[in-house]
């Protein structure tokens, strides 16, 4: 019994990291697509910002989730490389990914801005929720040992 994945656990991880690859974009893609929601939510939590409060806001956030979306899909691919090249240390960096993942996750939907409320509109901040469900399979997947 080795303490690395065996090879067919590896294997069967990749769809799942491809996947939550996959989503990831979507997720970030999705803030360039719900612009005006987000601008609402700014809106409601500030009803005194104008228009260029509002837009500047919206602008900061799409930049913010734009960046946590490209190092997100960066790590996609870095640990995809790293199971597919055979890697048997490719479990600590996955692992340490979605860790991360969590974390920006939670902070999305809990972080209160200074009005009291959640500053990132909630389907923005769950749809970061979206890339752990195969990050968590791959994850479990690497960690299983040979029976």
């Amino acid at each position: 019994m080795t303490a690395s994945a065996t090879k067919p656990a590896r294997q069967a991880a990749l769809p799942l990291m491809y996947g939550g690859a996959a989503l990831t974009v979507l997720a970030t893609l999705f803030v360039f697509i719900d612009r005006a929601g987000l601008a609402g939510h700014i809106h409601a939590g500030y009803p005194a910002y104008g228009p260029a409060e509002v837009d500047a806001a919206v602008t900061a956030y799409t930049v913010i989730l734009s960046v946590v979306g490209a190092l997100g899909l960066l790590g996609w691919l870095g640990t995809v490389w790293a199971v597919r090249g055979g890697r048997g240390w490719a479990r600590w960096p996955a692992s340490g990914m979605f860790a991360i993942a969590l974390c920006v996750a939670v902070a999305g939907v809990t972080t209160q801005d200074i009005n009291g409320q959640v500053g990132l509109a909630p389907l923005l901040g769950w749809l970061q929720f979206l890339p752990l469900l195969p990050g968590l399979a791959a994850v479990v997947l690497l960690w299983r040992r040979a029976a």
